[in-house]
């Protein structure tokens, strides 16, 4: 399935990662036993002090278990609990890679009572180092600039830009970027923001001296600056990184007539002001606010042109409200924006539980749920991150809440297990007595009620992935993609990653028909994106499932790009 909040999955592995002991462990000799070792590419040299973590999947069923590698490389973990883990190599300096040479994300294991699996042969390769300089137009080092690394990725089908890596220049304006995989980076530069007001001053001093004249003279600003020394975003070039590299790569900034948005907030409560925001919808990054002045207007300097999404918080009101808008800004900035904030709507939810057989135990406190937006972009995106939580906990008599929900169009996602069973899926989705389940629960103000009806009888597939020589492939991708009509909700997908036999499962399935696809290996959330399904047409299996199905299958496994004719 695919993870529904990434905050989510940093809590729970980080509690994976502080839990060393083995609930409900079983008898020594039954345990299993991890040996193998690390090398790295090229030329095989043994890794030491490499850092071994097997990490248990379901951690009320395994534990977790360290080592660390020896002289020669080689480690050895013993008295391990049976089920399912992720196996990372750690070492500074150094990235894990699989057999296609890209960044690893681990490898599944899945360990049976009393098995030894030894001669695993985990690879490492030397990371990569962007390193250089930034300068002012006079060659003066620029102190506490901030270098980023952006890199392009795929999230949840859309075509994102997310931040591999960055630091800040030395009182020499000297910077270091280490850690990077190889592959193509965007390079931005920021300028402090010591600069960026010494030279706003001195444009604004300028300005005021020649107010009596017919042109007033822009002010100048240091803004942010993309590689190879353009500050629109649209004429950035990237950087081609490979294994080990360390590539030199200086900046010089220079003042360049600064771009504002200029507005006001309007229909506020009574004593109360509002904090804007402005995030880059080409990049995702948050790039600069404003405070609202007592009369409700901003504004927001150093705008380089492109594409925005502006955020109106208000702040010390009763309810919270928000206010965003979609902006593209060209070379003359924006002048009378208008943000009007509207309170957030409450969404009250009931839990209904269908189980032909016995519910098991159930905790209502280690039940959650997440409210997901039914389009996935960047405005909507900035506004889930202010002060709104899509995360709701079912509560002792069935019900959960989300409350301060911004406008748009959502569905409801189970975001943990129940009981002791693996197999439940949101049945439907209830709202004033119409089901949402195709287009989604509509929240626009006010209070919307949720009858929500979750089935204990997801279909359960599961099977081996082999390649064309009818091999096993370990890691690959395995994706059950939902129907057309259904392709634009995350929540139908199920994806899982076969173990060192290629063997996978897929649990708690929604009744539909889909198309089963394997991967060697797929960039980010690919599979999301139509047009990518598209190029793997006729590749995969289809499957129709109903509740309560229980099937096997076998999946030849889609080559990577490198190795298809």
């Amino acid at each position: 399935m695919k993870p529904v909040s990434r905050c989510l999955l940093v809590i729970v592995l980080g509690a994976a990662l502080a839990a060393q002991s083995t609930p409900g462990a079983p008898e020594p000799g039954n345990r299993a036993v991890v040996a193998g070792i690390v090398t790295k590419e090229p030329g095989s040299e043994p890794v030491k002090k490499a850092l071994i973590e097997l990490i248990a999947e379901n951690q009320a069923e395994g534990g977790n278990y360290t080592a660390v590698t020896g002289a020669d490389g080689a480690f050895h973990i013993e008295g391990i609990a049976p089920g399912r883990y992720r196996l990372f190599a750690e070492r500074t300096g150094l990235l894990e890679i699989d057999r296609h040479h890209a960044r690893s994300d681990g490898r599944v294991l899945t360990l049976a009572s009393g098995q030894e699996l030894k001669d695993l042969a985990i690879r490492m390769q030397a990371a990569a180092v962007v390193r250089g300089r930034i300068t002012d137009e006079d060659g003066e080092p620029l102190p506490n600039a901030s270098v980023a690394l952006l890199r392009q990725t795929f999230d949840s089908g859309h075509s994102r830009w997310e931040q591999a890596g960055a630091e800040r220049t030395n009182d020499l304006g000297e910077y270091r970027v280490a850690s990077l995989a190889p592959g193509n980076y965007y390079v931005s530069v920021s300028p402090p923001p010591d600069f960026k007001s010494l030279i706003e001053d001195a444009g604004r001093a300028r300005s005021t001296a020649d107010a009596s004249g017919p042109d007033k003279p822009a002010s100048a600003t240091y803004q942010t600056t993309y590689y190879p020394g353009t500050t629109d975003r649209g004429q950035a070039a990237p950087i081609q990184l490979r294994a080990g590299d360390e590539f030199p790569m200086n900046l010089s900034l220079a003042p360049s007539p600064s771009l504002s948005i200029r507005g006001s907030v309007v229909n506020l409560p009574p004593n109360s002001s509002a904090s804007i925001l402005l995030q880059s919808r080409d990049f995702g990054l948050v790039l600069s606010g404003a405070e609202m002045r007592k009369d409700g207007s901003f504004i927001i300097r150093d705008v380089a042109p492109g594409a925005y999404t502006i955020l109106a918080t208000v702040e010390n009101s009763v309810a919270p409200m928000t206010a965003r808008q979609a902006l593209q800004v060209g070379g003359n900035g924006i002048e009378g924006l208008r943000l009007a904030p509207q309170a957030g709507a409450i969404v009250r939810g009931r839990l209904h539980l269908e189980s032909k057989g016995s519910v098991g135990r159930i905790d209502p406190s280690q039940i959650f749920f997440t409210l997901e937006p039914a389009e996935r972009d960047h405005e909507v995106e900035i506004a889930l991150g202010q002060g709104f939580s899509n995360l709701a906990q079912l509560m002792p008599d069935g019900s959960f809440e989300w409350k301060d929900v911004p406008p748009g169009e959502y569905y409801v996602q189970l975001a943990s297990e129940i009981g002791e069973k693996r197999d439940w899926f949101v049945k439907s989705e209830l709202v004033g007595g119409r089901l949402a389940d195709d287009v989604g629960i509509s929240v626009n103000g006010g209070a919307v009620v949720v009858d929500l009806v979750v089935s204990a009888g997801g279909a359960v597939v599961d099977g081996v992935v082999t390649n064309a020589k009818g091999e096993p492939v370990a890691d690959a991708v395995i994706v059950s993609v939902p129907e057309a009509r259904l392709r634009g909700r995350v929540d139908r997908y199920r994806k899982t990653v076969s173990d060192q036999g290629g063997r996978f499962t897929l649990r708690g399935i929604p009744p539909g028909d889909y198309t089963l696809f394997a991967w060697e290996s797929v960039d980010g959330e690919g599979y999301y994106d139509p047009e990518f399904l598209k190029s793997c047409e006729g590749q995969g299996s289809r499957l129709r499932l109903n509740e309560g199905d229980r099937k096997s299958v076998q999946l030849r496994a889609i080559p990577s790009a490198e190795e298809q004719p």
